[in-house]
């Protein structure tokens, strides 16, 4: 009884909701939900944990409109995680030219955006924005999933 009574007496709690993130101005044609196709171009899977934690059940990504899809013939956005390697070049270039317009890569970490500590490795090609053009980058090493999420609710406009 004395539970009940503390609700009733209290009301609901809750916490304020998050702010809404401006869109991007690049993002005007994929307004609403999202699908997102992610390749690890030759990362230290850091990054890949991340993305993991940002679409699993405490960050939840989906509840902002963003999912993961298994073909980029499916994909609205490409998420790319660590350096491109000579070897992921071609299979990185080949997913992005699949993928149906609009399209947007978003580029997750600090070695997808300038190779971080591979660079001047003999297996690195370069970054991510020297094979693909890039749109938006979530910086960190790893990127807290926290801001994974809110760079795809920028890219899904929600």
């Amino acid at each position: 009884m004395g539970l009940v009574r503390r609700i009733r007496e209290r009301g609901r709690v809750a916490q304020p909701a998050t702010p809404r993130p401006e869109p991007l101005p690049a993002a005007a044609g994929l307004a609403g939900s999202v699908q997102v196709r992610h390749v690890d171009a030759g990362s230290c899977n850091g990054c890949e944990i991340e993305v993991g934690q940002a679409f699993g059940p405490v960050y939840d990504a989906e509840r902002h409109g963003v999912r993961l899809v298994a073909s980029p013939r499916h994909a609205d956005v490409l998420t790319v995680t660590g350096p491109v390697t000579v070897n992921m070049a071609g299979p990185l270039r080949t997913t992005y030219e699949a993928m149906p317009r609009p399209r947007m890569v978003v580029a997750v970490g600090d070695c997808a955006r300038d190779c971080g500590m591979f660079a001047g490795g003999p297996g690195v090609l370069g970054p991510v924005g020297d094979v693909v053009p890039v749109d938006v980058l979530v910086p960190g090493c790893p990127p807290e999933p926290a801001a994974i999420v809110a760079a795809l609710r920028g890219v899904s406009g929600r």
